[in-house]
This record gives C-alpha cells, structure tokens and sequence, in this order.
C-alpha cells in the first residue's frame, strides 16, 4: 500500500491570478443557456461568445490584455446564440462554432487577428431544422468535424465539405460528446440519463455500451481521461447534489467512484488534462473552480487546491504547447466572467525555474497528423506524434511552439494538392512578383517601374485556367490586408499633397507624426465637417470586395484582346496606370466600361458625421457622483419593512414632505414618517394608515403631498389624507373610497399633467382612467392577454405605454381608442418589466429580463417597436430593475430591490442610445428609491437629481450632482428649463375633454446668481497711454517697497560654506 502514501508532484499545484491590467475587460458576456463551454483556445486565439444574445463572438490573440472596445471587430457568426466553439488541435486558426440557428460554420482566422469583422465562413454545414448542442474536431484524422443536434450524431470531411455519417439513435438531447484520445470511440451523455460509448465506424449499431447514470435531468457533461479505458462524467443526482462519477469500461454500469459536493445549480464544466491528471470543475455561475487530481486507484479523486474569484460564464483550458514552461506552468485556464476573461495560472512551487523540469512536463501529443478523415473512416488508427516541451529540443527556445495556422477548406476533387499549394499568400497587388505573374498569364504591363503609381486602375482577366491555378486564384487577400496596402500606398504616394487646405487631413492621418491629442484631433475634424471637402470617388487600388462578389466583365474590343482574353474564370489583377498608354486607357473606359470614373472625376459633398460617432460621445454627467445625506438627516430604527409586496409595485414613494413605506403584519399598514422630523424611531407601535386588505401598490398625488392612494387586492383604491404632523397613531378613516375593480389591481399611476386622474390596471386585464372628481370611470383600455406589468405615460400626456407579460410593448391613446394604436416586441422574459417614456416622448426605454433571466435595459424608437434599438445587459438576479428617468438631463437611474448599485446612463437620439455612466455603489443594500421632483434639486450645489433610500433601518437622502469647477455660478447647461410637474396644469374635464394645454417650463435658475453662459473673457480695453505708464510705475514702486521690507527683515551674509573648509595645494592638484 505504499502507493497510497506517494506524494503526487502536482499535489501542491497552486492558481495565480494576475493583475487586471493582464486581463482582457471591459467585454459584454451574457448568460447563455447551452450546453458549450462559452470559451475555447488554441495555440495562437481565444475565442468567446459575444453580447447578451451570443450570436457574434470575440476572437483574441491568446496573450492579449487590455479594455476592449465594443466596437472590435467582431465573427458575426449566427443569427442566434452560439451553443459551443472549438478549435481544431492541427490548426490554430480553424475555429468552428454551433448554433440555435441549425448551423455549424468553420472559420479561419488570419494570422494577426480580426481587424475587420467577419460574417463569411469558410464552410457551413446544416442539420436540417434541429439545434446544433455540440461541435468538435477529432483528437487524430485531420479534417474531421463532429456535431450533435437532438439525439443526432454527424461526422463532416471538411476537406470534401461533405458529411461522412450520422447516427440518430439517442432517444433525447445529447447534451455532452467527448473522444478517447486515441480517436476510436466516442462517449456521449443524454438528457434521458444515460451514458453511451459508440464506435461509429463499425456496420453494426455504433452504441457498444450503455448504462444509467445521473438521475437529474439538468445538464450533465462527459470527457474521456485520456487514452484509459475510464470515463468521467459530471451532473446531477434525484436530490439535485452536484455530482462527479468515474466508470470503467471493463465494468461500465458500476460507476468505479461517485463523488458528491454540493447542492448548488451551477452546471460544473470538467476540464482534464491527460498528461497530469489534473481535473478542473469550474461551476457556470460559482465563484469556485475546484482542482482534483485523477488516479487510477483508491481514493480515485485527489482533492487540491481551490480557486475563489470571479462569478464563472465559461471556462476552457489553454493548449500545453502555449504554456510557459520556465515558469513552472503546468496548466492555464481562461475563466470567462461577465466582463473579463480571467487567465489562471497553475504553477508547481519549485526551487528555482532556471532549468526546464522534466519531470512536470511529460511528452505531450503534437498538432501534425498524418491521418485524414477518409483515412480514419475507412478503418485506420494513427496516433499523433508526440512532442517535447523542453525548450532546449525546440527550434526557438522557451518561445512559445509557433502556431500552425490553417487550413482553409478546399475541394481536392481533381489535381495535385499539396501544403504549399493551398496555404501560400497571394502577392499584393502591383508588386514586382505579380508582375511577374501577369507575364506569365500572357498579360502584357509594359516596362515595370519601382516608383509607386498615383493611381491604380482595377480590371478583370479572364483566361482558361486549370485545376491548380483555380486553386490558385480561389485564394484571395483578406479585407484587412488590401486595406493595409492600400492605405500605405496612398499615405506615400499623397505625402507631399497635403499642403496649405489639406492641411487638416494630413493631420487626421492615420500613423501621423503630427497627430498629437484627442481634443486636437477633435477640433481638427470638426473644423474638416464644417468646410466643403472634394472626395476622389475612384476605386481602392486593392479591391476591397470578397473573392465571390466579383463581377465578370464585358467582353472586350479588339484592341484589348492583348490585355485581356475571354474564359470561363475571373480574375481581378490591379495595374499601374502609367504603364498603360492613354489610347489604351480609353479603350477600356468607353468600350469595356470596367473603369467607371477616371481619376478627375470628383464631387463636392458636405460632411454631416457627427463628432460623436467618430471620437466617441461624452456626456457632461458622465462623472455624476451620488453623496448620501448626513447622518443627521437620515430616519434611523426603520423595521418591520414589508417584502412581500407584488413585484409591480416600487415598494417605498416619497415626496418633499414625507415618505410612505409598507410594513409586514396582517391588516395591510403602511407607515408615514415626516422628511422634517429626522433621527431615530421610538420603539413601540409605528403609527400607520391601516387598509384592512393586503397591499397591491401605492403612490403619492404628485399635486397633493398629503394625499396618499393605495390599492388593494380587493379591486378598491383607498384614498388617505395625511394632516400637517403627520401620524400620530394608527387609523383607518380614509378620504374616500374607489371600487375600480372585482379583482386584485396590479398598479395604479396618476396623471402627470391633469390632477385627480387615477389609472388602474387589475387583473382582469383591464386598464381604467378614473376621475376622482366624480370617481366615475371614463377611459378603458383593453387588449391585453396576460399580466400587466407597468404603464407609463407620455411627458406631454397624451399617450400611455404598457409592458405585458405576452412580450408585447403597446401604446394607447385613451381619449381616442381603447385598443392599443402601436404594439411591438418588448422583453422576452416573465418575471416581470418596467417601462419608461425618454427624449420629449419620442423613444421608450424598458427594463426586463431575456430568455435566460439576465437583466437588460432595451431602448425603442416609439414609431418603430418591432426591435429595440440597443439593448444592454446587466447581471442575473431576481429583482426587477426599476427606472427613473430625468428629463432634463436625459439620464436614466436603474436599480432593484435588494440591490446596493444604482446603474446611471444617458438615453439619446443617435447610436449606442444606452450610455453608461459613473454608477453609484451604496454602502448597503436597498429595499426602494423614490426620486423628489426638480424644483426640490439644490441648483446652488449643482445638484440635478435628488432621492430617497429605503434600507433595512434607515431611510436616506441621496443628492446625485456633477462636479464644477464654478460652482458659484448656475450651471445653465445642466439646467435647462424644467418642465412643471408638481403642480397641474388642467383639470380632469379639461383633459378627458380634449382641451391640451401647453406644458408649463420655467427656469431653475436661483436669484442673484449668475449664469455660466453669461461670463465672457475679457478683453482689453484700449485706455489712454498716460495712464497705463502712471499704472505702470506704481506697480514698480509697490514692488520695490515690498523687496526692501523683505530685504530688511532677513539676514544678509555673502559668506558660503565652503570658505570655512580647508582644502587641497595646489601642488596636490597636479599629481
């Protein structure tokens, strides 16, 4: 049994963070409920889902770093979300990707990265109206892509761009697929429970053995350990314990060890590494990745050390050939999170890492093959040649292995195909080689000049081709590249034209030594927007257009026939133009027509870009900063706070004068405490409005703050008038009383420009408008198939919006109709979702959750609610995000109950629409926020918005203002004209009338303060010569004065510490 009492050399395996500036953050991960990792690496990329939708994906260089831009270039892959991604092991730029849109696509990526956004694959594979779950390439025959959708199995050559075979003998959803790493079998786990092994090349049914395993039908995954007989699988018991269970094959239905850990809901994602048996279990959702290390006996799994950090989206384990092996490296995993994707290191503690140490670092299997799909299928095992991690058996050192980028899918039907062949770089367009090449199609350039060319003219060759120069021509330069060339071409051939007007644009340059600061660059272009520019309207001397969008041309003339000849294949080869004659030239502009516009042909536009959209939009609240009020001012010993309030309900309103908060008990009690009477509670009885019914939702009469409504869930609207002192013991004498409905009521909202208006929306899924004048019911509005979640009415008052629980948004006119006059697409999930007016009326912003619970804020024009405009997403949690939006400022404050962030954003007209701005972090968690109107804001401070928060004690004020330097003047350009909402402009008949009057807007603008505007610089004034000479001399004289009284005050000694020193003679000096 010594075995048991061996110390594993991995045992003390530790995970290294690194600092955040050697993470990539600043991304926009969502949460995707799929059965793929969300990540995965090879050699030379990462490659992660994108957005809250997932349907694009990021792709990286594996050591970058650094914020990211959402604007990067981006694989617009799917028109859904991504279910998995994966690398091919032989070619580091091979990427393919699964999707819900039924689609597996194979894309390669160049060697630098994206630098432009890609939406064509190189190969697209269909399963046929069935979602795509997994996608993989095989452990040994290169070219050989494997997917699964539902219960169906399909291999692909992907060199044939065919499909090899399918299997679709699985009873339920194949959740999970993992390859023995010789390549002869494939494990398989199941949402009907059930693990199989399949060997698909046999004639037989491919399923060899099968056996129960996790009982739970959430998501359980499989992965082969290595070239053993033994698989391990990761799920879900009847009880929901997370589960890890080793089997063998030689006794597959009795699991060889179960593990259970805990009864979290995190899916747990197992990554093995063969050459250590190192197993790691990150949880989607946990902020844990545990680390286990495999044996082949008792006790079979080896508890290591844990990582604690970040909530978990994905994870995926980096290539050994990627690993810093000098650093004592012996695995890496990219953990991605909601904003960052996090590179973990895992080092063995050692001595000293000056030698390679051979014994952590055993031989582990390579990225060439010699065995291709055909090959395998047809019955041949080859296994990878194995290679050495020691730098000193590497041809560059410690230096990372050099990626092996490629292939790019091709169709080897006929001809010879080799490496060289199929991967070469075409020559960029009018280089000496390309010369060369164009000779050699019989294609006469005249003499070739080494000077660059002021203009290239673009044509189309066409001539027979056979099989290998179809190969050759099929090969075309990325966008990026023909960019590249052509930007350098132009920036030296148009380096000395930028003189006197063009001054500007040698400075907006790209890579210019006289481009200095942002702002700089700011005024230049803006200054550019401005003038009337002249814009060359030729073409891009490299085409800037795939390989398959090209266009053949016209058959040309005679005359041309010893440039071009006619065939069935194009191809677009650029010229010189002054190496063709000008009688050619014309030839090819007025017979064959494939130059459209010579070089003199110019237009005069206007530019009308926004500076915004080029330099990125700054907000002047962009540093809004949230200070909550003294402690004195706040409302301490708070308790008994009811939290089974319904969710459309805010839970906590407050005006200038006093808040209202529910509290928990029988009887339906909600407290009042007077804003003028801060400090502690007494203990005892808090004195309370006493309702006699549960609580549905209240609010405050915005013209009337003593004048409280409240809904029950009896249909009945209770309306309390609070007297000057506020509560003195519980009541239950009411104003009035409102029967509104025979069901419970869901919200009720106050007009915001007419008084005594109520609207109701009940159960029954009606929405009333309420006189309470008369409390006669006057407007209906209907439509609605399921829960009302929120109304909101429009700033001018007309209109009204509502967010229902179908997923539908609708806007109604009451006075006019009781349907809805517009209905679109709102938030996909049923938890509930807020709605608000922004921009003067014309946009709506609503907050909800998508498919998979995430929180997100969506913004839709109001004349088109079929999409949303932007939409962004937060975070997964319970809590509804409710809005509030100032008008004056355009910004947007969104927060729920239970949380301690307030999210801050600007709204606007143009793209992203969303904003972020400085969000405000309370110190503790939240149960409501009620904001006060503007005209209770403290200008003088500029203070734009101000608040009050409702903890699990307190009750806060919270002041939202914008730092100034000026801050003695009005600060006129955050305060515009506000609109009046606390007092009516109309009175309830007028408004159902018809009678619209217009809103009222006054300045905030205190008295006897000046406004910001209104300071000028000042300019010298011309004043009379004698004058400025007498001014002059007094200056003089008073600086004279004050030197001597200085001077006079001070001790003079000319004396220097050094004379008192002794030195040297000078006969000393010369020797």
């Amino acid at each position: 049994m010594a075995w048991r009492f061996k110390a594993s050399k991995y045992k003390n395996a530790a995970p290294i963070v690194p600092k955040p500036e050697s993470c990539i953050r600043d991304i926009c991960v969502g949460s995707y409920q799929t059965f793929g990792n969300n990540i995965a690496a090879s050699a030379a990329f990462m490659a992660f889902n994108w957005e809250h939708t997932g349907a694009s994906v990021a792709v990286l260089p594996l050591d970058d770093c650094g914020r990211k831009s959402k604007t990067m270039p981006l694989l617009q892959a799917h028109t859904d979300t991504v279910t998995d991604l994966e690398f091919s092991p032989f070619h580091d730029g091979l990427l393919a990707t699964a999707s819900q849109d039924c689609l597996v696509k194979l894309w390669h990526i160049p060697e630098k990265g994206l630098e432009v956004s890609l939406s064509d694959p190189e190969c697209v594979f269909s399963h046929k109206q069935r979602r795509v779950e997994t996608v993989g390439f095989h452990p040994t025959a290169d070219g050989l892509l494997y997917s699964t959708a539902a219960g169906c199995v399909t291999l692909f050559d992907i060199t044939t761009q065919s499909e090899l075979y399918s299997n679709n003998e699985h009873t339920d959803v194949i959740q999970s697929a993992s390859w023995k790493q010789d390549g002869t079998l494939l494990a398989t786990s199941s949402k009907d429970k059930i693990i199989r092994i399949l060997d698909v090349r046999t004639d037989s049914s491919p399923i060899k053995l099968f056996t129960e395993s996790h009982q739970s039908i959430k998501d359980s995954r499989v992965v082969w350990l290595g070239d053993q007989n033994r698989i391990l699988s990761t799920g879900f018991d009847a009880a929901r314990l997370r589960q890890v269970i080793i089997r063998d094959l030689r006794n597959f239905t009795v699991p060889e060890k179960t593990l259970e850990l805990d009864c979290s809901t995190g899916i747990l994602i197992p990554l093995y590494d063969p050459d250590t048996n190192m197993l790691f279990l990150a949880g989607k959702g946990d902020t844990t990745i545990n680390y286990l290390e495999v044996t082949e006996k008792e006790p079979f799994l080896i508890e290591g050390l844990r990582h604690t950090g970040e909530q978990t989206k994905g994870a995926c384990l980096v290539p050994k050939r990627a690993l810093k092996v000098m650093e004592g490296e012996v695995n890496r995993i990219l953990q991605l999170t909601s904003n960052m994707v996090i590179p973990i290191m895992y080092q063995v503690p050692r001595k000293t890492y000056r030698d390679f140490h051979s014994d952590l670092y055993p031989e582990t299997s390579g990225y060439k093959t010699e065995l291709n799909a055909v090959e395998w299928f047809n019955g041949n095992n080859l296994s990878v040649p194995k290679i050495s991690l020691d730098p000193g058996k590497r041809t560059f050192g410690d230096a990372p292995i050099v990626p092996r980028l490629g292939p790019k899918p091709f169709s080897c039907t006929s001809g010879d195909v080799t490496f060289d062949k199929v991967f070469s770089v075409p020559v960029a367009p009018g280089s000496l080689e390309n010369i060369h090449h164009l000779e050699s199609l019989n294609i006469n350039v005249g003499q070739y000049n080494q000077t660059k060319p002021d203009l290239i003219v673009e044509i189309e060759i066409k001539k027979p081709l056979n099989d290998y120069e179809k190969n050759e021509i099929e090969k075309s330069l990325t966008t990026s590249e023909r960019r590249k060339i052509f930007e350098q071409n132009n920036s030296e051939s148009s380096e000395n034209s930028t003189e006197g007007e063009d001054k500007p644009d040698a400075d907006l340059r790209r890579l210019s030594t006289t481009r200095s600061s942002i702002a700089e660059r700011r005024r230049l272009y803006e200054n550019r927007s401005k003038s009337t520019i002249e814009e060359k309207t030729m073409h891009s001397p490299v085409p800037l257009r795939r390989e398959s969008s090209k266009v053949e041309s016209a058959n040309l003339t005679s005359n041309n026939q010893n440039y071009i000849t006619n065939a069935g294949e194009g191809k677009r080869i650029s010229v010189p133009e002054d190496k063709l004659s000008e009688e050619r030239r014309k030839n090819i502009l007025n017979e064959s027509g494939i130059i459209k516009k010579s070089s003199t042909d110019v237009s005069i536009t206007t530019s009308t870009k926004r500076t915004s959209t080029v330099f990125g939009r700054v907000s002047k609240f962009r540093h809004l900063k949230g200070t909550p009020g003294h402690k004195s001012t706040h409302i301490e010993n708070v308790r008994n706070i009811s939290r089974q309030i319904p969710g459309e309900c805010n839970g906590f309103h407050a005006n200038h004068e006093r808040v209202a908060v529910p509290l928990s008990g029988p009887g339906g009690k909600i407290a009042i405490f007077e804003l003028n009477q801060p400090g502690r509670l007494p203990d005892g009885v808090i004195p309370s409005l006493v309702n006699g019914n549960n609580i549905m939702d209240f609010q405050w009469d915005p013209f009337n703050p003593k004048r409280l409504a409240v809904a029950c869930d009896d249909g009945i609207v209770k309306l309390w008038y609070i007297n000057d002192g506020g509560l003195k013991e519980p009541t239950n004498a009411h104003e009035k009383e409102l029967v509104a409905h025979f069901d419970k009521i869901y919200f009720i909202r106050f007009h915001p420009l007419a008084e005594d208006i109520l609207l109701t929306a009940s159960y029954d899924m009606t929405i009333k408008i309420w006189n309470l004048h008369t409390m006669e019911e006057k407007c209906l509005l209907l439509g609605h198939t399921d829960q009302i979640f929120d109304f909101a009415w429009s700033p001018c008052g007309k209109l009204g919006a509502s967010v229902c629980k179908d997923g539908k948004i609708r806007i109604f006119n009451p006075r006019k109709s009781e349907i809805a006059i517009l209905e679109g697409n709102g938030p996909v999930g049923t938890r509930g979702a807020r709605i608000s007016f922004a921009l003067e009326g014309q946009y709506i912003v609503c907050t909800g959750f998508d498919k998979v619970s995430e929180r997100q804020i969506s913004v839709y024009n109001v004349h088109k609610l079929s999409t949303p405009l932007n939409t962004m997403s937060l975070d997964v949690s319970p809590s509804i995000l409710i809005p509030f939006y100032d008008e004056d400022s355009s910004t947007l404050f969104v927060t729920g109950k239970g949380d301690s962030t307030i999210y801050c954003y600007e709204i606007t007209d143009e793209e992203p629409y969303i904003c972020a701005l400085s969000h405000h972090r309370c110190n503790s968690l939240h149960q409501g926020l009620s904001f006060l109107s503007k005209n209770h804001c403290d200008v003088a401070n500029v203070e734009f918005s101000k608040a009050y928060r409702l903890t699990n004690t307190t009750i806060e004020p919270l002041s939202f203002t914008v730092p100034r330097i000026k801050s003695e003047l009005f600060q006129d350009d955050l305060f515009p004209p506000t609109r009046v909402t606390w007092k009516p402009i109309m009175s309830p008949d007028d408004w159902f009338a018809s009678n619209d009057k217009r809103v009222v807007k006054i300045s905030l603008q205190p008295k006897g303060m000046d406004t910001l505007s209104s300071i000028q610089v000042c300019q010298h004034k011309k004043s009379d010569p004698g004058q400025f000479v007498v001014k002059t001399e007094n200056e003089k004289t008073k600086q004279q004065q004050i030197q001597k009284a200085v001077s006079a005050r001070l001790e003079y000694n000319t004396k220097l510490e050094q004379d008192e020193m002794e030195g040297v003679d000078e006969n000393e000096w010369q020797d």
